[in-house]
């Protein structure tokens, strides 16, 4: 959430970073910093009537004890009154303020200055490309097809049990799916993040906090007898460990990584995009979070991403990095860059990870704090990314490493799966 104090010093500048996600936020802005000012009158006539009501309560005790009566009768007639009107001002600031939110929460972090304007995937940037990109042939077989005929992956098996986007692995599919998860994670220890193995439920105020609630409901599975959210991400249980906590310096950046299954509702998905493992909902992702100084948050973004594609470099996969644009960056990010690595019997790229900086917008929703140098509370930046998601990786890894009837497995992950090939 963009904190009110942001749009008051900067609020042009606000307004034309939306607009490169195609948003005009000119009038939102406007209605922000209008309420802003009367919320701040109410709150300035909240501690006047509260200055003044402790000045006579005081005051009213040495009358009585000077005998003056009368005059304490009257200041306590004022203190009534004060009372009132304090009462009516903290029911108008509380009412200010909450409407004040309901608006800031329907605005989207301002992208950063790096961030390219435009609407959609194809006005995105691409930054790198990386690894050889091979032309199997016609008799490449696409992800599916190699599952099938050995036996890694039942699609209609998860049907039969849950229903379309819940696949079941099996043999070496599930040790395979055992050995990234592990080689994810222990790439992540060994970069000095810090291991967790997190909730796979959370409650609201965690989905709020990252920012999953009011944008994405309707893509995440709800339990409403228990209001619990089944989490789309380790993100949001791992940032949220830190709602509400004061950080010291020393403690900065802080990391974090962890495994866990995720949950999509992916509304509205269909079609040839969504085959085999391309679009599921219910997967595997192991995750990187940090938490950072505002001063180091962009050179730790920078850092995240190498470390990225360190991991895709071990698998022997080709990739490119995207910086998305504006209007194709998620509602709480201030810039991401996506990996994509590239689908040799599919001939298309698939997206791997999407690496983040949200600035302060989710830890002011979590009042994430660090306590600087000057001893005062100042907001931290959180990042985060995938690293990575095993759905596509396994696409990849089948498609691009078939020969001759064999998928050979990478050497940096075959001390993981136990075999060389399958």
């Amino acid at each position: 959430m963009l904190q009110v104090s942001y749009l008051r010093d900067n609020g042009d500048e606000a307004i034309a970073g939306l607009k490169k996600r195609g948003i005009n936020a000119e009038q939102n802005i406007k209605d922000i910093l209008n309420l802003d000012q009367q919320r701040r009158q109410a709150q300035n006539d909240l501690d006047q009537c509260l200055a003044e009501a402790n000045k006579i309560s005081k005051t009213i005790g040495g009358l009585f004890k000077e005998g003056k009566h009368s005059e304490a009768d009257v200041l306590k007639e004022r203190s009534a009154e004060l009372k009132e009107q304090t009462k009516d001002l903290q029911a108008q600031e509380e009412q200010l303020r909450h409407a004040l939110d309901e608006l800031l929460v329907q605005l989207p972090n301002v992208p950063f200055h790096l961030v390219p304007a435009g609407k959609s995937a194809d006005d995105n940037e691409e930054i790198a490309r990386v690894g050889e990109i091979k032309d199997l042939g016609e008799d490449a077989k696409p992800h599916w097809e190699i599952a099938e005929e050995k036996k890694l992956i039942r699609f209609d098996l998860g049907v039969k049990i849950t229903g379309a986007g819940f696949p079941v692995y099996q043999g070496k599919g599930a040790r395979l799916q055992r050995a990234l998860i592990n080689f994810f994670l222990e790439e992540n220890r060994n970069a000095g993040y810090e291991e967790y193995q997190p909730p796979l439920f959370v409650n609201e105020a965690s989905a709020f906090g990252t920012g999953q609630l009011p944008d994405k409901e309707g893509q995440m599975y709800y339990m409403p007898e228990d209001n619990l959210y089944a989490i789309p991400t380790a993100e949001v249980p791992i940032t949220n460990i830190f709602r509400d906590e004061i950080l010291e310096l020393d403690e900065l950046p802080l990391k974090a990584t962890a495994y866990s299954a995720c949950f999509r509702r992916e509304a509205g998905s269909y079609g040839k995009d969504v085959r085999g493992l391309n679009r599921l909902h219910q997967f595997d992702k192991v995750e990187i979070v940090c938490l950072s100084l505002p001063e180091k948050s962009f050179e730790i973004l920078e850092e995240m991403v190498e470390h990225i594609a360190g991991l895709l470099k071990k698998l022997a996969l080709p990739y490119r990095i995207l910086r998305l644009c504006g209007g194709d960056m998620g509602f709480t990010s201030a810039m991401t860059y996506d990996f994509e690595v590239w689908s040799a019997a599919q001939k298309r790229w698939l997206e791997v990870s999407s690496v983040s900086n949200f600035q302060t917008f989710q830890t002011n929703r979590m009042k994430i704090r660090y306590r600087g140098e000057d001893k005062k509370t100042h907001l931290a930046h959180s990042l985060n990314g995938s690293a990575l998601a095993l759905p596509r990786i396994v696409a990849a890894l089948l498609e691009n490493h078939q020969e001759g009837g064999l998928v050979h497995i990478p050497e940096a992950l075959q001390s993981f799966t136990g075999f060389k090939t399958i």
